[in-house]
């Protein structure tokens, strides 16, 4: 995650290593763990979270097609990922401007899937399990392993943003 955070906007990275999937169901249900003061199912420190939209699995697959899903929709929770630690997002299109500000205070960086491509993305994920909300069915809150995983810096820590 810290050399994550150097990554200057529209930078393209081939990321590898653990990343969790997460949509808005699954962040509806962080979000009232919190506020009931429960404990959550998995730690959200250091953590890179992919807003992910699964198909289902194919045989001898690690997971189906995983495009971006539209990132805008988890910007009213944002905050709260941010605040319990979290060190980048990643999804696909423009966020509301208070994201660019979230950003730079958090020092955690908004990173670019690439749209359509899903079935490629699948390629470089090497495993996939559900760590939460199995109930969620495709939005359960996944562990991915991935390798050379392609994104672009949509907005760096600075809160300088690659579309504008």
């Amino acid at each position: 995650a810290p050399l994550l955070r150097e990554q200057k906007a529209g930078t393209s990275l081939l990321l590898s290593g653990t990343i969790y999937s997460a949509r808005d169901a699954a962040h509806k249900r962080i979000q009232n763990l919190l506020n009931e003061g429960k404990s959550l199912p998995i730690t959200l420190k250091d953590k890179v979270i992919y807003y992910m939209g699964p198909t289902p699995t194919k045989p001898g697959k690690a997971v189906g097609s995983c495009g971006p899903t539209s990132s805008y929709r988890m910007d009213v929770f944002l905050e709260m990922t941010l605040q319990n630690g979290v060190a980048a997002t990643i999804g696909k299109g423009t966020r509301d401007s208070n994201v660019t500000k979230l950003a730079e205070q958090y020092q955690a960086p908004y990173l670019l899937a690439i749209g359509g491509a899903g079935a490629y993305l699948a390629q470089c994920v090497t495993s996939s399990k559900i760590v939460a909300f199995e109930d969620l069915g495709a939005e359960a809150v996944r562990e991915l392993t991935i390798k050379d995983f392609p994104v672009i810096v949509g907005i760096d820590k600075n809160g300088k943003s690659a579309f504008f």
